[in-house]
């Protein structure tokens, strides 16, 4: 059987403005952890998302992926979607009639838990908490923003959450979006196959990662250590627990003040 046809039966069915093909390759699926993006460039989707375990999960119906195209809703005969700054200033704003429409025409079909996102530089930067909290929900629709941002009073009126990739700024929001959506969906049960690898890794214990090793068990005169080829269990989770502590400890002081305020919590 393929993956089309196992979707088959979970089609949503929803009023709609526009026809709906009455065969698509990617139904809606009902109960689906699903991601949409309002963006200026949907052809830049799924990207690196429609590749390895991802793209596997994505053809299965594992999850789903909706790209709005924002040009459709601009404004006149060149359906212009920005203006320049009120007060002046360089570069191009993102109109609020143009996201409006957008955003009301995206958000008609969400139901349940469906947090609204703008990849924004001055947004809470992105981190392990929030990709656990997003993989709960029932979907996600990210604005990708572009040229000097969006109106403000877009931001207001729809209480949209502003979300950064990091401390820097991009030529628009799609990269931060992909990330993002890589960051959750692998966290959705079936995803990755096993579900004890999403709890061994950076973060998940509030430290970061161990080191991995494997074969060849000698490479350029640096050798396993030899815990990891003792088959001693015990002694190997302490070695990687510590390992872990060591390595927090150094790179990320941060997480390791934080991991040990958690412990004097609890």
């Amino acid at each position: 059987m393929s993956a089309q046809n196992k979707s088959h039966g979970r089609k949503a069915i929803r009023p709609s403005f526009k026809p709906r093909e009455l065969m698509t390759p990617t139904p809606d699926l009902v109960g689906v952890w699903k991601a949409k993006i309002m963006t200026l460039f949907p052809n830049a989707f799924p990207g690196i998302l429609g590749e390895s375990l991802t793209g596997k999960a994505l053809q299965e119906g594992l999850w789903q992926l909706e790209t709005i195209d924002l040009r459709q809703f601009g404004i006149g005969k060149h359906r212009n979607v920005d203006d320049t700054p009120a007060g002046g200033g360089a570069g191009m704003v993102l109109r609020a009639d143009v996201l409006g429409d957008a955003i009301e025409h995206t958000m008609a079909g969400a139901v349940g838990n469906w947090p609204l996102i703008y990849l924004s530089p001055r947004g809470r930067r992105m981190d392990q908490a929030l990709m656990q909290d997003l993989a709960r929900c029932d979907g996600v629709t990210l604005l990708c923003g572009r040229f000097e941002g969006v109106d403000e009073r877009v931001l207001q009126h729809y209480g949209i959450q502003e979300v950064s990739l990091g401390d820097f700024v991009m030529t628009g929001g799609e990269i931060a979006a992909q990330a993002m959506i890589d960051a959750t969906v692998r966290l959705i049960p079936g995803v990755l196959g096993n579900h004890a690898s999403t709890e061994e890794e950076s973060f998940s214990s509030g430290l970061l990662e161990h080191p991995q090793y494997t074969r060849p068990a000698e490479w350029k005169g640096q050798t396993i250590p030899d815990v990891l080829m003792s088959g001693h269990h015990g002694r190997i989770a302490e070695w990687r627990q510590k390992m872990s502590e060591d390595i927090t400890k150094a790179r990320r002081p941060d997480l390791w003040q934080a991991h040990q305020d958690r412990k004097t919590s609890d």
